[in-house]
């Protein structure tokens, strides 16, 4: 697998230098320089594959033979090991739940995939390889048990003071071993400004093996398109043959593996990017002026991006074309006050609960169900369990959600974290300190 800067096309580097650099020099981020189209027969019949099938599928289209078939399926079997079920709501919507995982967020996908594949390929390194990730809540955690007890790794999480769950925040603090928390007083774009300067800084690349679990890394891209296949394959199983996905989109990494999903031959009618007020891509949907702001606090935490960093991908994979892009990709934002609603609603009419990213990708889903009659099936994101969220629910629908063992044992556990402000010298001395 060769893959190029967004910044650079002329840039060649391996599947292994990508996975290990995680952010070319040129502040690009790295992308395929070839994007298989899979073939018709398999994405015809994709209700004939198990989940774990159909991510070796994709897994060893696009990563070619830098990892053995045999090694890749126990990479997949190892890190793709509970499901991702489509639950129907009513005949024409349905949930796609991410968050059965051991975190209890689709970003396990991810970091289960991308901590497996990188003890993979640093089995021949004898050096601690340290891994910075920012997260404005779900990444960490994921992270965090992906790579707990990681041979040869550390993981250094960065998280913005005040700004998480309390169940996301013992997720973050209460590991201990190989993994060290940050609690940074600013916002999530502080925290990810601060790993992006460190991969960047002469004096750290030197000393360390830097290397990211973020969303900008490519091995985290990859596993996240697993579960649109396996959704349509859901679909097809039923009949279903068009498909309408709503995305909570914060840092635009879910969406950008679902666009690449696409553009290896699923057949999808449209993309919904679901934001809360941090609307910057819906701006530009419309407006078509990229103007990044300040991130803005709301229930939905891990929406609360106001620069995200997969745009540029997002836009790569379109050859910067924004009127091709707006066929495939339409946005929606919605309010607090509106996340709450849809809360309540989804509650009542379907006794269901969703967490407040999921709330707004239902949201974004009547929304387009409006504007656009028909038949399809409109697909949203369970991208949390509730149950991290706690203090978002009413009364009577928090009575009804039932923590899995996983939060029950964090309960009780010591917090381990270092507070630090936003300024970059002071986490580059904390780095060089506990090296």
């Amino acid at each position: 697998m060769q893959l190029y800067s967004t910044s650079n096309k002329d840039l060649r580097v391996s599947f292994r230098q990508a996975v290990f650099n995680s952010l070319p020099a040129d502040k690009g981020l790295y992308m395929p320089v070839t994007i298989p189209v899979l073939d018709a027969y398999f994405i015809q019949h994709l209700q004939q594959y198990t989940l774990q099938e159909i991510a070796f599928k994709i897994a060893s289209a696009l990563i070619g033979d830098d990892v053995p078939g045999d090694d890749l399926h126990k990479i997949v079997n190892g890190a793709i090991d509970f499901e991702a079920p489509v639950r129907p709501l009513d005949s024409g919507t349905a949930v796609l739940e991410l968050f059965h995982g051991p975190s209890l967020a689709f970003k396990d996908f991810g970091a289960r995939f991308m901590s497996r594949i990188m003890a993979f390929l640093s089995q021949d390194d004898d050096r601690v390889l340290d891994v910075l990730v920012a997260t404005s809540g779900d990444t960490g955690g994921a992270v965090a048990l992906g790579f707990l007890g990681v041979p040869g790794t550390r993981v250094t999480i960065l998280y913005p003071k005040g700004k998480v769950s309390p169940v996301q925040e013992m997720q973050l603090t209460t590991n201990g071993h190989n993994i060290r928390a940050v609690e940074v007083d600013g916002t999530f774009d502080d925290c990810q400004a601060l790993v992006k300067e460190a991969f960047n800084d002469e004096e750290l690349k030197s000393v360390f093996r830097l290397t990211s679990a973020n969303s900008i890394n490519i091995a985290r891209l990859i596993p996240q398109t697993f579960y649109y296949f396996y959704a349509y394959a859901q679909l097809q199983a039923q009949g279903i043959r068009e498909v309408v996905f709503s995305v909570p989109s914060g840092n635009f990494g879910n969406i950008g593996a679902g666009l690449l999903a696409y553009k290896m031959g699923l057949p999808v009618k449209q993309f919904i990017a679901a934001t809360n007020v941090n609307d910057t891509v819906p701006r530009f949907l419309q407006s078509g002026r990229y103007e990044p702001r300040p991130s803005v606090q709301t229930l939905a935490n891990a929406m609360d991006v106001g620069n995200p960093s997969n745009w540029v991908r997002i836009m790569d994979l379109f050859d910067g074309n924004e009127e091709i892009l707006k066929q495939i990709v339409s946005s929606y934002t919605a309010t607090d006050a509106e996340t709450r609603e849809a809360i309540r609603s989804l509650s009542d009419r379907y006794d269901y609960t969703a967490c407040p990213h999921t709330a707004i990708a239902w949201l974004a889903t009547a929304n387009y169900r409006k504007q656009n009659p028909g038949e399809y099936a409109t697909v949203f994101l369970a991208t949390a369990h509730p149950c991290k969220f706690p203090e978002v629910f009413p009364r009577d629908i928090a009575a009804r959600i039932v923590a899995p063992q996983q939060v029950s044992l964090l309960e009780g556990r010591e917090k381990q974290v270092t507070a630090l402000g936003t300024d970059f010298e002071s986490f580059k001395s904390y780095l060089l300190r506990n090296r």
